[in-house]
């Protein structure tokens, strides 16, 4: 297809579907700058194909319907969005990501809590998996038997549309979950695929015997060694091998088949049209399969996120991907885009290896680790942005490079082993109370979960009544959560860690959640606790008052807005961590120290801006600092951090 011919059909379609006034001019000029892109694209994936121009032709015709079908309140939100450029990069986006039905009850009863989240400066909102999902196989709500159908236990789409709306009147945003990788067995498209629809089949990897099964796994790698083995399932009901990565109950999608895509974008443009701000986008590492691979990161599964972000330019320019790609440093990268697809691919992605190495750190009281594993982290493209966390509803996963790790003098496989130990409470001098998850008896990889407040001890020093062991669980808590607030990205809070939930063990007694781990640190929020907020002296309070003076401090200063501002800094004590940033003629150093004794660090950290700086002011409690010589030392508590805003000469 010739580009007058592509760009004739788009002029036709739209005026045969009424999308031919003035105010319609500038989505025509959108669709016809991108046309050729996402013409490109498709090629790259289904060139082969003999439905290949009646696919795409498809394509234009939906990318043209959602367009009709979005309301005037969206269309203009896009077009402030675009008018303020990067949105999603500014100091003033604070997240918190939730279960509704743990954290508030239903989708009606969110409207009310916005009052809370605004108050400890929360202004963008996670909600976790929403739609219907089996209650027995739902893993966690990512196993989706319905993308338009909000789970009955949950609400309704109305109860949704009224709480983004209640979220837009406060100028907060919204943010939800695509699964794209696979589907719950009992979707539509599985039900038809088991009653033996070869078109609906085909929307699923499925295999009469396990000849291709078994040369496929001899390079993929098991998710869940434990509860799910291997890669593949048998259904009796189908009489056949299905593919799923995950759990036997996902099965995941064929995106070979350009159907699956297209289904697929028609589901997210309806979540685009319900007026969601940035669509998180689950496990696309593993969205494209091809023999003799491990089937993660393979090149079409970058093509594929930058055919649905070119397509969401031209339809829903306002909403922004977020890439749940938990991979190997040097490949979360990729997910951003590269050479001409660089910021056209996804526009966030989870800074995992930062989280890993935090917690990295906090267990080993040595942050070099960190420091030599920035040289990749920092690779990200101007305009993107990161998602900074210290805890999520995940595990914790410790994929951060064995080069770097033999780099500061450790053994990569002993590292870890501690660091497995340490924070999954094994070690006896450990104050963590963590469990391994995900353990693979083939190569005894692991990874953590629990709580921010437990890994940090404070489960225990409860336990204990040790009020030292929790004043310092306090302090670790914060040193954490401040070292992601003042990173830049969006720092993402998980419900629960804002007033010190420890692990909740009653997901033991659950049968639909027993097997996973991962739901101690997915709490029921019990708000005669939170009330405690208020009590001063409390856990609570102690926990929600020092982020929630994080968070202030944060949204009140630009400089913490991401434009790729950032320098790590040689401390010269492996104790202590510090970045600088910049924006225009001022700058902060935010500096933690990862040790439970007192360290000192030489002002020589300062070198770089003595000559222009007359002091520094501490923002933690607004003292001032003057800078000495190179022999001066700055002095730090135990866990203690600095965020030292400079003050120039000249000014």
């Amino acid at each position: 297809m010739k580009n007058k011919a592509l760009f004739s059909i788009i002029r036709e379609t739209c005026k045969k579907k009424g999308i031919n006034g003035k105010s319609d001019q500038a989505f025509i000029d959108r669709f016809i700058g991108n046309a050729s892109l996402l013409y490109y694209l498709f090629s790259q994936l289904y060139s082969k194909r003999e439905d290949f121009n009646a696919v795409f032709t498809e394509m234009i015709a939906l990318i043209i319907d959602t367009y009709k079908e979005r309301d005037l309140v969206f269309l203009n939100r896009d077009e402030e969005k675009q008018n303020k450029g990067t949105w999603f990069l500014s100091h003033e986006l604070v997240g918190m990501s939730l279960y509704v039905d743990r954290f508030a009850g239903t989708l009606n009863d969110m409207p009310a809590k916005i009052e809370y989240l605004q108050d400890l400066g929360v202004s963008l909102v996670h909600l976790m998996p929403l739609f219907e999902s089996p209650e027995e196989a739902s893993d966690g709500g990512y196993a989706v038997s319905n993308y338009k159908v909000i789970d009955k236990r949950l609400g309704t789409i109305d109860d949704l549309k009224i709480f983004q709306q209640s979220l837009q009147e406060k100028g907060m945003y919204l943010m939800i979950d695509m699964v794209l990788n696979h589907t719950s067995n009992q979707h539509e498209w599985a039900q038809k695929a088991r009653q033996g629809n070869a078109y609906y089949q085909d929307f699923y990897y499925t295999y009469d015997d396990r000849t291709i099964p078994d040369q496929m796994e001899t390079s993929m790698q098991e998710v869940f060694p434990e509860s799910s083995p291997g890669s593949f399932s048998y259904d009796d009901e189908m009489n056949k091998w299905v593919m799923s990565v995950f759990h036997n109950y996902q099965w995941d999608l064929n995106f070979t088949n350009p159907q699956v895509l297209k289904a697929m974008l028609s589901n997210i443009f309806f979540y685009a049209n319900l007026g969601i701000d940035i669509l998180r986008i689950d496990a696309p590492a593993f969205i494209w399969k091809q023999m003799g691979t491990s089937c993660q990161n393979l090149p079409e599964a970058h093509t594929i996120l930058q055919f649905i972000k070119v397509a969401l330019e031209i339809a829903a320019p306002g909403m922004a991907i977020l890439g749940e790609a938990i991979v190997a440093p040097k490949q979360i990268m990729d997910y951003f885009g590269k050479g001409y697809f660089t910021n056209h691919e996804c526009d966030i992605a989870y800074n995992a290896t930062q989280m890993a190495l935090q917690w990295d750190a906090l267990a080993t009281t040595d942050t070099r680790n960190m420091i030599a594993n920035q040289h990749v982290i920092l690779q990200k493209p101007l305009g993107t942005t990161w998602v900074n966390y210290t805890r999520c509803h995940d595990d914790i996963g410790l994929g951060f490079e064995d080069y770097y790790i033999e780099q500061v003098g450790y053994n990569p496989y002993l590292h870890r082993e501690y660091l497995k130990n340490y924070l999954g409470g094994r070690l006896v001098t450990s104050p963590s109370s963590g469990d391994l998850f995900g353990v693979n008896p083939k190569t005894n990889d692991a990874r953590i979960s629990g709580t921010l407040a437990s890994l940090c001890g404070l489960e225990k020093a409860m336990q204990k009544h040790d009020e030292q062991a929790i004043q310092t669980s306090i302090e670790k808590i914060l040193l954490m959560q401040a070292n992601s607030i003042f990173l830049g990205g969006i720092p993402m809070i998980f419900y629960g860690d804002e007033f010190g939930y420890t692990n909740d063990y009653s997901y033991l007694k659950d049968p639909g959640k027993s097997y996973d781990n991962r739901w101690m640190h997915r709490p029921i929020i019990d708000w005669k606790k939170n009330a405690k907020i208020k009590q001063k002296d409390t856990i609570e309070h102690k926990v929600f008052n020092g982020l929630q003076t994080l968070l202030s401090i944060r949204k009140r200063y630009e400089i913490f807005s991401d434009y790729n501002n950032l320098e790590w800094l040689e401390s010269h004590n492996r104790a202590i961590v510090g970045f600088k940033r910049t924006l225009n003629d001022t700058c902060v150093f935010c500096l933690f120290n990862y040790s439970p004794e007192p360290q000192t660090l030489t002002h020589y950290v300062f070198n770089s801006v003595r000559n222009k700086v007359k002091k520094f002011t501490n923002l933690m409690d607004n003292a001032s600092i003057k800078i000495g010589n190179d022999q001066e030392h700055l002095l730090f508590k135990p866990y203690q951090y600095f965020v030292l805003f400079a003050e120039f000469k000249n000014h």
